[in-house]
């Protein structure tokens, strides 16, 4: 029995008025209940794709089809109420709303909620298999219930088709779990969802087709039984890129180029594996940059010691909650009630982000978007911001040549993929934006980097880009203090992990010595034995 497309692109383009071109010819189609995964680089046509079907943008060209039939959503409202309903990387939730406001932020009615709300929010529930308090404030959730709180909102408008960008992409694994548990609990229910996803691994595993995108063309389409990851990366990545391996030069070396200037060759499961060469450690005589003593918190920092030597990345290792993020914002002065010494090069910095900046220290926020980036700013303005004295007349009045040149070489150094320094950084992809991130900070007098999650939601080739940046800053004399929730990018970087619980530094471990299943037993409290141990 032949079953009608849910939804179905065909020969769908977009070009926008500064003559970018993001997707052209793409064709999708997700059948009724199913899980279908949309994987591509960053600058792919992911968003523009997805933004297509939340009726965000109208196609340049081609058919858009809903249950077979042609339609043509002019906003978002009108394709949420058709029954698409879409889960963007960053959730986009109402922080001083209780949980069940959320889910039903938007529906008709009266604004406080009848009680057979409360009656419908547990029939969700049920339907979800999961647990969560309505009356929750949602600013004190953490981010996977978050999520959860997101995909209720979905099913509350009645959605048949669930668009997921990125969704795990700052949860601990076993939050990734539960909304996997949800995913195929609600597609054996007939919901459809459209996953897309940098993790590979979760596209395998989860879904039932693949489409790859590559410059905004698809490139392969089939069942995900027929792939694995080699092929995936493979299709994933140009051939030319997969092969010469251009802008990789850290992960080129050594793998097979002849002195003629043969190209080396690589399938995908070298460029997934190279970047997890291990960094050798730093000398103990190296100069102490970064020292952090006795650092407390009632946002959850207990107690933290430690240094950062010049020449040093320590990776900060943790379960979602453990105090991580809370760390680096207590040290770089973000968190007014901190207490405790943060010294840089032997000088005692004062408790705030101004200060902080001018004692060297750079913060890359794991809110790129909201805490990183002004949406409002293209690519140069952005670059500039954290070193407009040093690139204005007399340090007072900004030169719009200085920072375009700026732009310009951090453009070209980093690989910035975008039609140049004007472009603005809301149309650059994830990577791309994490770039100019890191742009800002890279030209002044920074001498230590906090990395809050610097990888999350970019693609591959992208996340190696970005570990090999902070492998050259290191390399450079800077330190580099590190957090990320894959334990196996923290191990690929670091020289150095601090296993982090419950605010606490619970244990120390040369990255060399170390595996990700004893950070991950040390961060659950756990000895390396598998005994319980305090916190």
């Amino acid at each position: 029995m032949v079953t009608t497309p849910l939804l179905s692109l065909e020969g769908v383009g977009k070009s926008f008025p500064n003559g970018t071109v993001a997707l052209r010819g793409a064709r999708l189609t997700v059948m009724p209940g199913s899980v279908h995964g949309l994987v591509g680089a960053n600058g792919a046509g992911k968003s523009t794709m997805i933004k297509v079907i939340a009726g965000a943008h109208a196609p340049t060209t081609g058919t858009v089809r809903w249950k077979g039939e042609r339609v043509v959503w002019r906003d978002p409202g009108a394709a949420r109420s058709a029954g698409v309903a879409t889960i963007m990387q960053h959730v986009p939730l109402a922080p001083t709303l209780t949980v069940l406001e959320n889910v039903f932020l938007g529906s008709r009615g009266p604004w406080r909620l009848p009680r057979r709300r409360r009656g419908e929010f547990a029939d969700l529930l049920d339907r979800v298999g999961y647990r969560i308090d309505p009356d929750a404030e949602v600013a004190d959730l953490a981010i996977g219930e978050r999520q959860m709180v997101a995909i209720l909102q979905a099913l509350a408008t009645g959605a048949e088709l669930v668009v997921m960008d990125e969704p795990t992409a700052s949860l601990a694994e076993g939050e990734r779990q539960v909304v996997f548990d949800v995913v195929r609990r609600l597609s054996a229910q007939g919901t459809a969802f459209l996953y897309v996803s940098h993790f590979l691994d979760e596209v395998l595993s989860l879904t039932d087709r693949v489409t790859v995108l590559r410059d905004g063309t698809v490139v392969e389409e089939g069942e995900t039984a027929g792939y694995d990851e080699d092929r995936l990366v493979q299709a994933i990545l140009s051939e030319a890129y997969a092969a010469s391996g251009v802008g990789r030069e850290g992960r080129r070396a050594g793998r097979g180029a002849s002195e003629e200037g043969e190209r080396p060759r690589s399938t995908g499961r070298d460029l997934l594996a190279g970047e997890r060469v291990p960094a050798a450690p730093v000398a103990a005589e190296a100069p102490v940059l970064l020292s952090v003593r006795g650092l407390n918190s009632p946002a959850g920092v207990r107690d933290v010691s430690f240094d950062v030597r010049e020449g040093e990345v320590v990776g900060i290792a943790g379960l979602l909650g453990s105090g991580r993020s809370e760390i680096l914002h207590a040290v770089y002065g973000a968190d007014p009630r901190a207490r405790g010494e943060v010294l840089v090069g032997g000088r005692h910095v004062r408790r705030t982000p101004r200060a902080a900046v001018a004692a060297g220290m750079a913060l890359v926020p794991e809110d790129r978007n909201a805490q990183g980036l002004v949406g409002a700013f293209p690519i140069w303005k952005n670059i500039s911001l954290p070193d407009l004295p040093a690139l204005s007349s007399a340090r007072a009045l900004p030169s719009e040549r200085a920072e375009g040149d700026r732009a310009r070489r951090a453009i070209a150094d980093l690989g910035i993929v975008c039609p140049g320094p004007d472009a603005m950084v809301t149309e650059l992809s994830g990577g791309n934006a994490q770039k100019v991130v890191f742009g800002k900070w890279l030209y002044g007098g920074a001498r230590v980097f906090m990395l809050d999650e610097p990888t999350a939601g970019v693609d591959v080739g992208a996340k190696a880009d970005i570990l090999e940046l902070v492998r050259r800053f290191a390399q450079g004399g800077g330190a580099v203090l590190v957090v990320s929730s894959e334990f196996e990018e923290i191990l690929a970087v670091a020289t150095r992990v601090l296993v982090v619980r419950e605010g606490r530094v619970v244990a120390e471990r040369p990255a060399h010595e170390t595996s990700e299943e004893e950070l991950l037993m040390l961060a659950n409290g756990f000895d390396a034995g598998g005994e319980p141990h305090a916190a």
